[in-house]
C-alpha cells in the first residue's frame, strides 16, 4: 500500500505538470501513453493463448492521431477501415485461420485506439483555457470515480457489482464512484470559473451532468479491463508502475472518460 501511495503521488504530480504545459506536449505524452497501452493489451491477449495481429493496430493509432488533430474526426474512417481490413486479411491468410484471433486483434482498436484518439485530440482545442478545462475534466472524472469507488466500496461493502468479472467491486463502490466523479468535476468547473470568469465556462449543472455520464463511462472502462484481464488470466496488464500495474491499468477509466469529454466538446462546438 505504501508503494502504491508513493507511485500514485508521483503519477499525480506528472499529470498536473503535463496538464499545466498543455498543448501538443500533452498530445505527445498522450500518444506515447496510448502506444504503451496498445502494447500491453496485445501482450496480455498473447499471454491468454491468442495470436493477435500487431502492426495494423499501431498503424490505426499513429495514422489517425494527426488526422484527428489537424484535419477532422471523420477523416480517420478510411485509416480505421484499412487497419481493420489488414487484420482480417492477415488472419485469413494464416495456415489455420482463427476467428477469435481476428476479434481479439480488433478489440484494442475499439477499446484503446479510438478512446486514445479522443484524448489526444483534446490537446489541439483552442482557446487554451477551454483546452485546460476539458483536459482537466478527463482526470477529475476518472480520479473521482476510481478514488471514491475504492474507499466507499471498502467502507460500506455490500452487494457485489459483477462478481464473476471483479469480485472486489461492489454496488456501493460504483455509486460512490459516480458521486466522486460528479463532485470532483463540479469542483474543477467552479475553480475554473473563479480563475477565468471571462472565459465563459458552462454552468456548474453542466459539469455535474458531464461528471455523472463520465463516471459511468469510467466505471465501464474499468470493468471492461477487468474482464479482459480475467479472460487472459493475468493480474495486471504490466508492471510499469509499482503497486499499480501497467499503463493500461491506470488508463482504463481515463480513456473511456476521454470519450465523454470529447463528445462534450463537440456539443459545445455545435451550440457555439
Amino acid at each position: 500500500m505504501w508503494m502504491r501511495f508513493v507511485t500514485g503521488v508521483l503519477l499525480a504530480l506528472f499529470v498536473i505538470a503535463v496538464l499545466f504545459v498543455g498543448g501538443y506536449v500533452f498530445g505527445a505524452v498522450a500518444l506515447l501513453v496510448c502506444v504503451l497501452c496498445v502494447y500491453e493489451a496485445l501482450n496480455s491477449l498473447k499471454k491468454g493463448g491468442h495470436h493477435p495481429v500487431h502492426w495494423p493496430v499501431y498503424f490505426a493509432l499513429l495514422a489517425c492521431a494527426p488526422l484527428m488533430l489537424f484535419v477532422r474526426p471523420l477523416a480517420i474512417v478510411p485509416a480505421l477501415m484499412i487497419a481493420c481490413f489488414a487484420v482480417i486479411t492477415q488472419v485469413m491468410r494464416r495456415e489455420t485461420p482463427d476467428l477469435t484471433d481476428m476479434m481479439v486483434s480488433l478489440l484494442p482498436i475499439l477499446t484503446v485506439v479510438l478512446p486514445g484518439l479522443c484524448l489526444i485530440t483534446l490537446s489541439g482545442i483552442q482557446p487554451r483555457p477551454l483546452q485546460a478545462y476539458l483536459t482537466t475534466l478527463v482526470f477529475t472524472v476518472s480520479v473521482g470515480s476510481d478514488t471514491f469507488a475504492l474507499f466507499v466500496g471498502t467502507w460500506i461493502g455490500g452487494k457485489k457489482l459483477c462478481p464473476k468479472i471483479s469480485p472486489k467491486k461492489t454496488v456501493s463502490g460504483a455509486i460512490g464512484g459516480l458521486v466522486g466523479a460528479t463532485g470532483l468535476t463540479v469542483l474543477a468547473g467552479w475553480i475554473f470559473m473563479l480563475c477565468r470568469p471571462e472565459a465563459g465556462f458552462p454552468p456548474l449543472w453542466v459539469n455535474a451532468l458531464v461528471g455523472l455520464i463520465g463516471g459511468v463511462a469510467a466505471e465501464f472502462g474499468d470493468m471492461l479491463a477487468s474482464l479482459v484481464k480475467r479472460y487472459c488470466s493475468v493480474k495486471d496488464f504490466g508492471s510499469l508502475f509499482p503497486g499499480h500495474g501497467g499503463m493500461l491499468d491506470r488508463m482504463d477509466s481515463i480513456l473511456f472518460s476521454a470519450v465523454v469529454i470529447f463528445c462534450y466538446h463537440e456539443v459545445l462546438r455545435f451550440l457555439a
